[in-house]
């Protein structure tokens, strides 16, 4: 199709042979359809490719913004159908399907959606830009609506005692664009159930376990971190961390507080009569999405509030694990730092961060980077996040004394080459660890310090010696996540000189600077932002930091010296990524200081 489509726009003079060229260099390092490359590279608008493609194929061409898309049409197909294939069905005139695609030559895609719908397709072509904008619009419309009626229907009946079970065959929840029945997902027990009949029966009915899997599965599609189910006197709300940042995603009723926590409870094997304390715990589900079955892992924390339990859900996707740390954001001279202190025989690495800065992630990449047979990786976490193979990871359970400091008198019996203590709370943690760097162990922790030069402070503040911090650890790394410029919508703005050199740029280099912003799209959810990357402030301790932690500099100067050895601050880190345009100034000056 894309050699075709070049050769008629040339052709009809519409293009030269240098812009075709410039337009598949960009498409097979980018990927896409070419007709689409001409419209980011501003060589075409979306009108005049649709025009030529009505011509070329003799199919009609639509405007999607002057068309009345029926809505009863809509419900024909499904949301995820509609995104694989690129189609939105926009009329039924008896048994005729009128179908707007972005590729009238697709066979399997309309033979698929004959089969799907019964009916005759009538294949009208439009630009793939308006047709994913009206996907995303009419579906989402769709799917509000359905979802209203969905919670309206819930709530209805878990007010109402009478056939719970038979009320869920018809609450519209298939319509949802999820396409998710009861068999799709799998709960995966893990201890025994729970005998609390009474308490059980309220979380059991058929809406309440339907709403707890569009609540999880809508989690998984939208690719959130946490689930936030908040009860307050008035409200009852469910948020999701999208990138960083909680978004509302929506209030169910009141009135099924107590049943949704509950159901949730119950899958992390919680004991639900216990209102009052705070309770930890993990639900393992197997869930089928687009054709395929994936296990998910959540973490499970209650909390009591005035109101109610807060329950927050963490999400442990596998597939999002980036243990490559070439792909992590690392500055290359940071990473070579960083990757030079961990194949180490012996001492310390420290990361610190604040929770959610992606410590974790780091220090798991680090760990199946020195993974190799000839090596004894033992971890003490809490919680462990992922299974790692061929590392010995130890869960800790403070109820039964099985602490850090427990856990880590027991690997150095353990003949380990490497350990991995999962935060550095308290004095006999830190100082077994200080030890066992000491006596040619390789110790991986993290600390919670708002950069590297203070963790230093920390240490000592901890009760550890000048002598046995500065002998002991290698390097110290802080680090921070910042939002991604969504690549579908980014745009390079202007903005005054004075704001760029108050950020921290200089006077020079303002004036070439290109600075990018996402303006906003269906990819990112009209936010501008699509992922994050790390900024890393990466100390190696050398030879005359040792000098000054051993006379007891402070932060401040140890900081000072850091820098003059070329170390980059996480403000430096983020000017580099605006730099690269992968991330805005406002991301950075949210996350970090001059």
């Amino acid at each position: 199709m894309s050699a075709k489509l070049g050769e008629t726009l040339l052709r009809e003079n519409l293009i030269t042979p240098q812009q075709l060229k410039d337009a598949l260099d960009y498409q097979r390092s980018n990927g896409g359809r070419l007709g689409s490359t001409l419209v980011k590279l501003d060589i075409l608008s979306d009108e005049q490719i649709t025009a030529v493609l009505s011509r070329q194929y003799g199919v009609p061409s639509v405007n999607l913004d002057l068309f009345e898309v029926d809505e009863t049409a809509i419900k024909l197909i499904q949301q995820d159908v509609a995104k694989k294939y690129m189609v939105l069905p926009l009329s039924r005139v008896g048994p005729t399907l009128t179908l707007a695609m972005v590729d009238p030559t697709n066979v399997l895609a309309i033979d698929d959606i004959k089969f799907m719908t019964g009916l005759q397709v009538e294949p009208v072509i439009v630009s793939e830009f308006a047709l994913a904008d009206a996907i995303e619009r009419y579906y989402g419309m769709t799917r509000e609506l359905e979802l209203a009626k969905f919670l309206d229907e819930m709530s209805s009946s878990v007010s109402s005692s009478a056939e719970p079970a038979q009320q869920s065959k018809s609450n519209g929840y298939d319509n949802l664009g999820f396409s998710l029945d009861d068999q799709d997902l799998e709960l995966l027990q893990e201890t025994e159930e729970i005998d609390l009949e009474n308490v059980e029966r309220m979380a059991e009915d058929a809406p309440v376990v339907k709403l707890v899997n569009v609540i999880l599965v809508d989690a998984l599609r939208r690719g959130a971190s946490d689930i936030h189910v908040e009860p307050y006197e008035k409200e009852f709300r469910i948020r999701f961390r999208l990138d960083g940042i909680l978004y509302n995603i929506m209030t169910p009723p009141l009135k099924m507080r107590d049943a949704l926590t509950s159901r949730m409870k119950i899958m992390a094997k919680l004991d639900i009569a216990e209102k009052r304390l705070p309770q930890d715990g993990r639900i393992k589900i197997r869930v089928r999405l687009d054709g395929r079955g994936r296990e998910l892992d959540f973490r499970v924390s209650t909390l009591p509030t005035i109101f109610g339990e807060k329950i927050v859900l963490r999400l442990l996707d596998k597939e999002k694990l980036q243990l490559d740390m070439t792909k992590l954001g690392f500055e290359e001279f940071s990473l070579e730092r960083f990757k030079r202190n961990i194949n180490k025989p012996y001492g310390m690495v420290l990361v610190t961060g604040p929770t959610g800065s992606g410590k974790t992630s780091t220090l798991y990449s680090a760990l199946q980077a020195l993974n190799t047979p000839e090596t004894n990786i033992i971890t003490a976490e809490d919680p462990v996040e992922f299974n790692l193979s061929g590392i010995n990871q130890v869960q800790m359970k403070e109820q039964i004394g099985l602490n850090f400091a427990a856990a880590l008198r027991s690997f150095l019996r353990q003949d380990p080459n490497i350990v991995l203590v999962g935060e550095i709370r308290d004095f006999e943690t830190a100082e077994i660890a200080v030890k066992a760097a000491l006596t040619g162990h390789l110790v991986l922790s993290t600390l919670h310090t708002n950069d590297a030069p203070s963790t230093i402070s920390r240490l000592m503040n901890m009760g550890i010696e000048p002598f046995l911090v500065a002998t002991s650890v290698n390097l110290i790394q802080a680090q921070r996540l910042v939002r991604r410029i969504c690549k579908d919508c980014k745009a390079e703005i202007k903005l005054p000189k004075e704001a760029l050199v108050d950020v921290g740029f200089s006077a020079a280099e303002v004036a070439e600077l290109k600075v990018f912003k996402g303006s906003g799209c269906t990819a990112c959810n009209g936010t501008g932002y699509k992922g994050r990357v790390g900024l890393y402030e990466v100390m190696e301790i050398t030879d005359e930091l040792r000098e000054l932690i051993l006379v007891g500099a402070s932060a401040l100067e140890l900081r000072k010296k850091a820098i003059e050895e070329g170390m980059l601050t996480l403000r430096a880190s983020g000017l580099e990524k605006i730099r690269l345009g992968t991330t805005t100034i406002e991301e950075i000056v949210r996350e970090t200081v001059k």
